[in-house]
């Protein structure tokens, strides 16, 4: 796609769109009312019925999505886990069709960075308000990526963290999964940037990230923009338990630079371990490698946000959208 808001396929001033719900139905406690609250609140906003797109252990919703498109979908909301939310990434990626996020999952990586944690009222506002941003992606392969791809630590943190952990407490399990695997032997990798010479570290994780915040609202790469054109590198190095206090306390903190972290720029990044790791895509596992392949796909990806200006933090305005989405939801069941 050419870069432009000109190519805005939804505004506030053209026609109600038309939708589709692409939805992970284990992720959702009652699916008939959660069908009946966003079919009720798209209906009180004036939109017409949505189309609905069940995922499946099979497809996790790239095929959904993609239908959605040929039906002739205009916004698609992705409704679950990170999984799914990736899937619809990469069947939205180079369309005109908005992206909407109706997160359902413990932690949902991209919902984190628009500030929507779990919150079904406020997924629904941000979508009828029509803001949009068109952003950047990552592509490993043949999957994209709208935050972050990692390889190490990172992925194996989220391959340690058990589903009920995270539904009792939330994004604090990650924590718990993180602790198991602090003393872990660093990898020996090597990263070669847009064609670059190679960089040789010893790291405990590699990120390359389109956007920079983690979950609980931390931004690790305070400038990371998901519309730039360029994938942030972040190259962690931390080797005892102090390390990784310091570079913890130096993120939450955001004073200066963060000991243990390099931070590089490229459209291109090869990452080359000496061993197979653990890898990621937005939260998501996918199968562990030696290698880690991104590059990336400007302004690829319209995606539904609280305000469409271009600000770095994409959850501005996201708490004001979660008290009017509720008066939304409230307006869709009386009807």
């Amino acid at each position: 796609m050419d870069g432009g808001d000109d190519k805005a396929p939804v505004t506030a001033d053209n026609h109600a769109p038309r939708s589709a719900v692409v939805v992970n139905p284990v992720k959702v406690t009652d699916l008939d009312d959660f069908r009946r609250t966003v079919d009720g609140a798209l209906t009180a906003a004036g939109w017409p019925e949505p189309t609905w797109y069940e995922t499946t252990v099979e497809d996790p919703g790239r095929g959904q999505a993609a239908a959605a498109v040929e039906a002739g979908a205009e916004v698609v909301f992705a409704c679950g886990g990170d999984g799914t939310v990736m899937a619809c990434v990469t069947a939205l990626a180079g369309t005109d069709v908005a992206l909407a996020v109706l997160p359902q999952g413990t932690g949902n990586l991209l919902a984190a960075n628009l500030g929507l944690s779990n919150d079904l009222a406020a997924g629904l506002q941000v979508a009828v308000e029509r803001g949009m941003r068109r952003l950047d992606v990552g592509a490993v392969g043949d999957q994209c990526f709208a935050v972050m791809a990692g390889m190490g630590f990172d992925a194996q943190m989220l391959d340690s963290t058990s589903e009920t952990t995270k539904k009792r407490i939330g994004w604090p399990a990650y924590l718990v999964g993180a602790a198991k695997h602090l003393r872990d032997r660093p990898m020996r990798v090597s990263i070669r940037i847009d064609g670059g010479p190679p960089l040789r570290r010893r790291a405990r994780s590699v990120l390359v990230a389109n956007v920079g915040r983690l979950q609980g609202g931390v931004r690790l790469l305070t400038d990371a923009e998901p519309d730039d054109g360029w994938l942030d590198v972040a190259v962690l190095t931390p080797r005892t338990l102090g390390h990784w206090l310091a570079l913890g306390w130096a993120v939450l903190r955001r004073r200066g630079s963060v000991p243990r972290m390099e931070v590089f720029r490229g459209r291109k990044v090869e990452i080359t371990s000496n061993r197979a790791q653990p890898r990621q895509l937005d939260g998501d596992l996918i199968e562990p490698g030696r290698s880690l392949k991104a590059e990336i796909r400007p302004e690829s990806l319209w995606l539904c946000v609280p305000r469409p200006a271009r600000h770095p933090d994409l959850s501005v305005d996201a708490d004001a959208a979660a008290e009017r989405g509720e008066r939304l939801v409230e307006e869709g069941r009386r009807e």
